[in-house]
């Protein structure tokens, strides 16, 4: 048998085992990681600069409002479920990264003052393009939760982890559609889950641009945000 039929027999039986379909998938995701990469750079670097005078602004307000350290760090799974440290303003009195991780609420008594308007607006969140900028998190992607709340909704919510195929993000398909803040209950977790599986499997720069003009709205109207 030549060198060309080992080649198109090799070829038929990948075809017919799914490598091929698999290894088209690989480069795609390759592809979509490059261009959303780029994304990120291009925007989440010149906002850094833009925005320093605010940053600084808010750091000091959180200093000033309570005691405690100004950036809050927490442990959070990112990308294959690699772990990561999510850089927020403190907008707590309590500094929660363990084992029991309660879920912010109306009214709840952990908030400072100034952490009640900063999480209102989402100004608590912008220390976060430091770490897209650091690759570990993306500008859209599904929202990184405590490591607490994913080994209890993981071992109860199907595909769970089929959101951790892309980079976390700031903000996400299931927060412009209306999955922003608590969810009380697993069926508002549940209905949070399958949007950020939704946008894993169809994740583009294009779709990005379209999730960032919402969020814009949807930070505006302060929905579910305390």
């Amino acid at each position: 048998m030549s060198l060309q039929n080992h080649a198109a027999k090799a070829t038929a039986i990948a075809a017919a085992l799914g490598f091929e379909d698999a290894a088209a998938h690989g480069v795609r995701d390759r592809e979509i990681g490059i261009a959303k990469r780029v994304l990120d750079l291009s925007l989440a670097i010149p906002l850094l600069f833009v925005l320093a005078p605010l940053l600084a602004a808010i750091a000091f307000w959180v200093w000033l409002d309570s005691p405690g350290p100004v950036l809050f760090r927490q442990r959070r799974l990112g990308l294959n479920g690699r772990p990561f440290g999510i850089l927020k303003y403190r907008s707590m009195h309590v500094l929660e990264d363990g084992d029991q991780v309660a879920q912010a609420s109306r009214d709840d008594a952990r908030v400072t003052r100034a952490g009640g308007f900063l999480r209102q607006t989402s100004l608590d969140e912008l220390p976060q393009l430091l770490n897209v900028i650091r690759g570990e998190m993306s500008l859209v992607g599904p929202r990184p939760h405590a490591i607490a709340h994913d080994r209890h909704y993981g071992a109860i919510i199907r595909d769970y982890r089929a959101r951790q195929s892309v980079k976390p993000g700031i903000t996400g398909w299931a927060q412009v559609n209306g999955f922003r803040g608590e969810t009380p209950t697993v069926d508002i977790m549940r209905g949070r889950i399958e949007h950020d599986v939704w946008y894993a499997r169809r994740a583009s720069v294009l779709l990005d641009l379209k999730i960032l003009v919402m969020t814009v709205g949807v930070v505006l109207k302060r929905r579910n945000a305390y």
